[in-house]
């Protein structure tokens, strides 16, 4: 894909007809899944898909996003979807465009109420009828992730392990089995983000948190979105956020968020919270043996070098035998 052929794309859309290449600038690619191009004189951004993790066709792939968008709309955290690109031979993917959300990465702890709020605003949106949410998927939080995780786990033997760290998620896998056998009472769905750590947020000159990447959102259960936000395999992924989060840290956010939501739906989510962490650190543990057997060596793996130091060491360093022992010590 080049520049001009996503310019010749976007310029073929009503109200876009005099956008060039040189309109176009290459923002800094940071995951696996997108590029993002900013648009001179317009505040938007071209996100371009590179790679669905869930494995879904170009147009399939587009569709579940430019669903995602607009249901997500009315949380007012996330950005305005513009208009979407088909997929055509000089653009593979396709492309959305979005708003450019003029903000910065969060800096922790003292963002993390923000966060809180915004994935309040996006848990208590009305949930359609069942007939009707396609195409997002309706994931369940034991069966899904578990499946996630078995699929994942083809790749720990292959990332070079230490013993003591195998050892270890080899009993967090133990326990996710027995746990899925006889799960708790489910949670009625809401819209969720999935991919919630916290570099997916921008923070606004207001202080309003915007999630951006909702390519994996879903009708879920809101307690994984809660921990993917707060657990250090999360908060130190993006190179651009700042801080850790302390135990007291990680209460406050959970209490911030209570404040955003009914009693009633805290009381549903309450039992929840610490199972959902345990399987939602599994589920991103095996996501990082995952990376160093198929993505590090992706074309679709970001190309900045110190973005895939960074990546690689946050990695080694969740990897670690002393990592895991501290993060399971939540729940062990």
């Amino acid at each position: 894909m080049t520049a001009a052929a996503l310019a010749a794309a976007i310029a073929a859309l009503p109200d876009y007809a005099n956008v060039t290449a040189a309109d176009l600038t290459r923002l800094r690619r940071k995951g696996v899944s997108h590029d993002h191009y900013a648009v001179a004189g317009r505040n938007i951004v071209a996100r371009v898909p590179r790679l669905s993790q869930w494995g879904l066709a170009a147009e399939s792939f587009l569709a579940y996003q430019q669903a995602a968008f607009r249901r997500a709309a009315p949380s007012g955290h996330t950005p305005h979807l513009h208009g979407t690109v088909a997929p055509v031979p000089d653009l593979p993917g396709g492309a959305l465009l979005v708003d450019r959300i003029d903000g910065t990465a969060p800096q922790l702890p003292n963002d993390m109420p923000a966060i809180a709020e915004a994935l309040g605003s996006l848990h208590t949106l009305t949930v359609p009828a069942t007939a009707e949410r396609p195409p997002l998927e309706q994931t369940d939080a034991v069966t899904e992730i578990v499946r996630r995780i078995e699929s994942q786990s083809a790749h720990l033997e292959t990332a070079g392990l230490p013993a003591d760290t195998s050892a270890q998620i080899d009993e967090e896998h133990a326990w996710a089995r027995g746990f899925a056998a006889a799960p708790l009472p489910a949670v009625p769905p809401a819209l969720v983000g999935t991919d919630t750590h916290p570099g997916n947020f921008l923070i606004d000159g207001n202080g309003r948190a915007w999630f951006l990447d909702l390519e994996k959102a879903a009708y879920g259960n809101p307690a994984i979105d809660l921990a993917h936000a707060s657990l250090p395999t999360s908060t130190g992924w993006d190179p651009d956020c700042k801080g850790s989060l302390s135990p007291t840290d990680i209460t406050a956010f959970y209490d911030h968020y209570r404040t955003r939501i009914t009693p009633d739906r805290w009381a549903q989510l309450d039992p929840w919270l610490l199972p959902a962490r345990r399987l939602t650190w599994l589920r991103t543990i095996t996501w990082f043996a995952r990376w160093r057997g198929e993505f590090a060596s992706s074309p679709a793996a970001p190309n900045d070098t110190a973005i895939r130091a960074h990546i690689e060491g946050h990695i080694d360093a969740c990897l670690s035998p002393d990592a895991v022992a501290e993060v399971r010590a939540q729940w062990c």
